[in-house]
């Protein structure tokens, strides 16, 4: 009744206020909206002019314009918009964790999946370097942006109320990257450059990153070419402590017998110290070639290129309370429950393990190529229009997975949101024990998709209220492959011949003193080359891409989508707006392998499997209006109302199953899954007070008749490590309705002197029918920014932060990301007019990524990235 009483109440504010203005049209004109814009280059000056074209916008959007080259503090395309009202950001896509650099981006507390990113107005594919975003369950639909540099941007758009000309597929919103053209520069030839050195005190290491762009045009500014290039390097050290998953205690375990009170009392499937090493190199780059050989007629070839190689390490020590319980049968003594968890106890064994993991060759790739033009046919027609493709892939080749057996009891006690305390009486943990397991293997994700697209705008003259109309067409083909072509398991000689050679390398002395409480790190550990070289030696793992393809992991996805459109820009005396109709048909085929089949594919040590198509078509129907009313001189108000579509994860459509042997769980999918469908409302009032100072407040509401969530249920799968079939935690998808609902505020002005003070809050309550808890939803987010700037010298402190919110389902489990704040720093210096030394710092008060299942007393993870700094000049000609 509450969520029906607040439907009702914005959706009338706004549908009076549509009709109330059109209402005046007959007999009012006006003028053509802007879109609002903030400019990275003088701080004062940028924000004089983001509230002047803010004030003239129709729809609710935001801008971030960088005009020279590494201005931002930010670095990659997710941190320069992170401050936004609006705008969340998370490091990690879901199966790798929490890092230090912002990899993904969701609006107004949806999951990253249901915004649309774009450049220059088309998709782009891009790769992830985990491998368990490659495959399984966490194959998802939004962009990592940390293949996209900030150095590329030319603005960064991000639209939160739909038009009828925004491609679809973004149900929270769109963000548009739009890169640097040759002649929208005011000089024939521009040069820049920068050089910074990157030092993250944990890993204690400093690393180059260098970019530079020439663009040249010529005198009549009739032709012009651009190109950029960038190689960033960074050495990351994340210390970790993992609990993987929770699991019931079962009534027919010896400690139910011999304890009836722990019968389905949720255990640690493991608890884990886990310490990850990387060096990452993201290198790549972007050419513009630009001609307007008439005033009429313009064309444009732009592309783009970027290869992240993330090579990386992780070992982790794992203790085993499930699987000692329900597995090995031991009984815990000195049980702790707490919440229906069994918060500590202590175990005369372990059946835990060393987990040691070397992916020598992991990263990802994204490309694209675009051609468009411009054509004005007369002084009211014009038409413009682009064709291209991009592509993008993730990889994880020569993967060595090598597990060590652990000896003596074991003993834990979880403390909440602090740090678990493990110990291991009578065990030895500083030298390694005999081989437990051997895997690794290959795997990989494609994405690719070509598009084309054509727009028409006509003018209309002597119209009271209708100034022109917008209309095009689109088609699209995305194709969207997971692959596990290579599984290994030991082979013959892999349990006889000795482990890898230990050199006698130990976790650092300080690993996990940023976690908080008492972490235990006297732990040995390998040298990634001595796990490369014993992967290698014939005999001791099965390199068999026949026997040992899983196949189960695998799936293929196949859309193409043909959308037209027709919007009217409507005006008149104070108000202005627009309103029209998109339409797109999505055919889908996916192909999944399915066990058995009266023709089946055999040789895989899976099992006999059969590759099965399925094929679905629907068609989407998208109204949409947008209006702006200036009440008074310095009154805004504005409305929208628009219905919204996406379409679900790759994983999420792909039906594949995906499983972990260790701690019985897996993910699968669902080819019969629903897209996403609301109705969004947005009603905001913007009061400009005084000069360069202005106060905001907005709603928004967000109907969802249609959203995916995830479930868990029990499976019975044949389990590799084991050799018999065992029951797991399957998490999958499933079609249901939500709604989302808001408030953003905003004020922002200068004081004193040159200083001056911007803050945002963001309140989102979202909620799936029956209660249950919306993806990605922080009820809280708020940023302040504090800055000073004279002529030669700016600095900018900028606070942000996120309550918690659910990040998905992992391992049978949900996984909870704990509120955590950010603080960020920003100096620039100007030698002169052509050089500029810069300092930027990013996660100052270093904080601890934590996260928690269904309680904080159940704990999943805590991890700590280090604080990163870079000192840089940049020049420009």
């Amino acid at each position: 009744m509450r969520q029906s009483m607040g439907r009702t109440a914005i959706a009338g504010a706004v549908t009076i206020l549509v009709m109330g203005i059109a209402a005046q049209a007959r007999a009012q004109d006006g003028g053509t909206p802007d879109a609002q814009t903030v400019i990275v280059t003088g701080v004062r000056a940028a924000l004089e002019q983001s509230l002047r074209q803010k004030r003239n916008a129709d729809a609710v959007v935001e801008v971030v314009t960088a005009e020279d080259i590494g201005k931002m503090p930010d670095k990659n395309v997710a941190d320069a918009i992170q401050r936004l009202p609006g705008v969340n950001t998370q490091s990690s896509a879901g199966g790798e964790g929490g890092f230090g650099e912002n990899d993904r981006v969701s609006l107004r507390g949806t999951s990253p999946s249901l915004q649309q990113t774009l450049f220059n107005g088309h998709a782009i594919s891009t790769g992830d370097w985990f491998v368990l975003n490659q495959y399984g369950g966490n194959v998802g639909r939004s962009s990592s942006f940390s293949l996209l540099p900030s150095e590329l941007v030319g603005s960064i758009v991000v639209q939160k109320s739909a038009t009828a000309d925004l491609v679809e597929g973004g149900v929270s919103g769109a963000i548009n990257v739009i890169t640097r053209r040759p002649l929208d520069f005011r000089q024939p030839l521009t040069v820049e450059a920068s050089v910074q050195a990157n030092y993250n005190d944990l890993a204690k290491k400093t690393e180059p990153q260098v970019s530079a762009l020439v663009s040249w045009k010529n005198a009549t500014n009739t032709f012009g070419v651009l190109l950029q290039g960038f190689s960033e390097k960074q050495s990351v050290r994340r210390d970790g402590q993992e609990i993987l998953g929770y699991t019931p205690i079962s009534a027919t375990s010896a400690a139910a017998i011999a304890n009836p009170a722990l019968s389905g009392v949720k255990v640690p499937t493991f608890i884990g110290a886990a310490f990850f090493e990387q060096k990452k190199k993201r290198e790549g780059g972007a050419f513009d070639i630009e001609a307007k050989p008439t005033r009429d007629i313009g064309v444009d070839l732009n592309g783009f290129y970027s290869k992240l190689s993330a090579p990386h390490q992780n070992t982790n020590w794992l203790a085993a309370p499930a699987n000692s319980i329900n597995s090995a049968n031991l009984i815990p003594a000195r049980p702790v429950i707490r919440n229906g968890t069994l918060v500590g106890a202590t175990f005369s064994s372990n059946s835990g393990e060393v987990d040691n993991i070397y992916r020598p060759d992991a990263g990802g790739e994204s490309w694209y190529i675009d051609l468009n033009g411009r054509w004005r046919v007369n002084e009211d027609l014009s038409f413009t229009g682009k064709i291209g493709r991009t592509h993008g892939i993730g990889w994880d080749h020569g993967d060595v997975y090598y597990q060590n057996n652990v000896d003596g009891g074991m003993m834990y006690a979880l403390n909440g949101m602090t740090p678990a305390t493990v110990s291991y009486p009578g065990g030895n943990t500083t030298k390694p024990g005999s081989t437990a397991w051997a895997g690794g293997g290959e795997a990989q994700s494609v994405d690719k998709e070509k598009y084309a697209q054509v727009d028409g705008t006509w003018r209309v003259r002597d119209n009271p209220w209708l100034q022109g109309v917008r209309f095009g067409a689109r088609w699209t083909d995305h194709k969207r492959t997971a692959e596990h072509p290579l599984e290994t398991r030991p082979g013959p000689n892999g349990f006889s011949n000795p482990g890898p050679v230990w050199n006698g390398e130990m976790y650092p002395g300080d690993f996990g003193s940023d976690l908080g409480g008492s972490v235990f790190n006297n732990y040995f550990k390998y040298s990634g080359a001595a796990l490369g070289a014993w992967g290698a030696v014939p005999g001791n793992r099965l390199l068999d891409f026949t026997l040992r393809h899983n196949w189960l992991d695998e799936f293929k996805v196949g859309e193409k989508t043909a959308a037209v459109y027709g919007m009217a820009d409507i005006g008149g005396d104070n108000w202005s707006g627009n309103f029209g109709l998109r339409a797109v048909e999505t055919r889908q085929t996916t192909v999944v392998n399915l066990p058995g089949g009266q023709n089946p594919v055999t040789g895989s040590a899976f099992g006999p499997y059969t590759p099965t198509t399925y094929e679905r078509k629907y068609r989407d129907y998208l109204p949409s209006a947008n209006v702006k009313f200036d009440v008074r001189q310095d009154l805004v108000v504005r409305a929208g109302i628009a219905k919204t579509m996406a379409r679900p994860d790759y994983s999420a459509l792909g039906g594949s199953v995906s499983l972990n042997d260790d701690a019985l769980s897996g993910s699968g999918g669902n080819v019969k899954l629903d897209p996403i469908r609301s109705v969004n409302y947005d009603l905001s009032a913007e009061w400009y007070y005084m000069p360069k100072a202005m106060l905001s407040a907005g709603l928004f509401y967000m109907d969802f008749s249609s959203i995916v969530a995830q479930g868990t249920s029990t499976g019975s799968y044949y389990n590799n490590k084991r050799g018999a079939f065992t029951d797991y935690q399957i998490t999958s998808p499933y079609n249901t309705s939500a709604t989302n609902k808001g408030i953003e505020l905003s004020w922002q002005q200068p004081l004193w002197n040159n200083f001056g003070l911007l803050t945002n809050y963001t309140w989102a309550d979202g909620e799936l029918d029956g209660g249950g808890e919306m993806l990605n939803a922080s009820k809280n987010t708020y940023n302040v920014t504090g800055y000073y700037e004279n002529d030669r010298f700016s600095a900018r402190l900028a606070y942000s932060y996120r309550s918690s919110y659910k990040a998905g389902v992992d391992r049978g489990a949900s996984q909870h990301v704990d509120s955590m704040p950010s603080l960020a720093a920003s100096v620039n210096f100007k030698i002169n007019e052509h050089l500029t030394v810069t300092f930027d710092a990013l996660n100052l008060t270093n904080e601890t990524i934590k996260m928690y299942a269904e309680n904080k007393d159940q704990p999943r993870a805590f991890y700590s990235n280090g604080r990163t700094f870079y000192l840089g000049l940049r020049g420009k000609l």
